[in-house]
């Protein structure tokens, strides 16, 4: 029995293995590319760069210089820090209502929240879009908004479900002493929030800085983060795209989400259980 348990176990770390190397493998490719001249890219793109096909660091540095890199950077950073504040302030203070509520339209507002989850983006971009430029949202200011909103469904689901947990009796003893309703949540509520707050966070931090779509549809053109630099200035049109600073440029894009990521993803599991499941 034990050696069956030790076998299967064998078994399932070479699959997790197997599994784990299918979803780093184009990581590893588009560094590998990213080090390589475009010819060389174009002919043998699984190669390992070699004195002959590499060119340093060139394709950094052109692409750093086309798609302006600190002013893309700069963009994007922006949105993502703000739209990931938004979300936690107002998705945490919503959760808590409609958890401590119990009326029938605080449920049905909690219904609707989760089922926003479901919709598709493409069933909803282009009143989306119209919308936004009706309301003067198409700017970077605008698009925090937008991302607030389609961003709050998930938030709320996990907010709410580790809401639930809390004693009612601390919030009870918060009031008597004294609290009213937004020093109970600033105070008491929020810090116990603190796992939670930190899973949503690292989420939408992923999805909003990865982002391409939302941004090309509401943004003009004067505002480029790094994904519609990448895709707009590198790839030109006709079929002609520098390769080599493409790759290069995506490689730098995706190290800040890959620190973050790694700083915080012990978070991410612990957050989503407490969230999904307690409650």
């Amino acid at each position: 029995m034990e050696r069956d348990t030790k076998g299967l176990r064998v078994l399932l770390t070479v699959l997790l293995l197997a599994i784990a190397a299918l979803f780093i493998a184009p990581v590893v490719i588009v560094v590998m590319n990213s080090f390589k001249g475009n010819l060389h890219i174009s002919s043998a793109p699984f190669a390992w760069p070699t004195a002959e096909s590499s060119v340093g660091l060139t394709n950094y540095l052109t692409g750093f210089v086309k798609i302006g890199f600190l002013r893309a950077f700069g963009w994007s950073l922006f949105i993502t820090v703000c739209s990931v504040a938004l979300i936690l302030l107002f998705s945490g203070m919503a959760a808590w209502y409609l958890a401590r509520v119990k009326t029938w339209y605080a449920s049905l507002l909690y219904y609707l929240f989760v089922f926003s989850m479901i919709v598709p983006f493409q069933m909803v971009m282009f009143p989306m879009s119209k919308l936004a430029n009706l309301l003067s949202l198409s700017n970077p200011l605008g698009i925090l908004f937008i991302y607030l909103g389609f961003g709050a469904g998930l938030s709320i689901f996990l907010f709410t479900g580790f809401v639930k947990s809390i004693p009612l009796e601390i919030e009870e003893a918060a009031t008597i002493d004294g609290c009213g309703p937004w020093q109970t949540y600033f105070l008491i509520v929020l810090p116990i929030l603190k796992p939670t707050s930190i899973t949503v966070a690292i989420l939408n931090a992923m999805w909003v800085w990865n982002d391409y779509l939302l941004p090309t549809l509401v943004l003009g053109g004067g505002y480029m983060t790094l994904p519609r630099a990448i895709q707009g200035v590198l790839t030109g049109s006709y079929g002609g795209r520098d390769m080599g600073a493409l790759m290069a440029m995506l490689v730098l894009s995706i190290l800040p989400i890959i620190a973050f990521y790694l700083v915080c993803q012990k978070y991410i599991i612990r957050g989503v259980v407490a969230g999904a499941v307690k409650g």
